[in-house]
């Protein structure tokens, strides 16, 4: 898996080949969100409310 960063259990992870728009997928336990990179939005998917803190920290 392309992990390009991991803290506190939460995994970062962004894929050569995927599909539109710019977005990095964030990991946390069973919960995965995939989030834009211009907007810092989350495009699908969720994740706890600290979890999401700190990933867009």
């Amino acid at each position: 898996m392309p992990t390009i960063c991991a803290f506190y259990g939460i995994l970062i992870q962004m894929f050569w080949k995927d599909h539109g728009p710019p977005h990095f997928h964030a990991l946390y336990a069973e919960y995965e969100a995939l989030i834009d990179i211009r907007s810092l939005e989350v495009i699908e998917g969720h994740l706890p409310r600290r979890a999401m803190a700190l990933v867009l920290e």
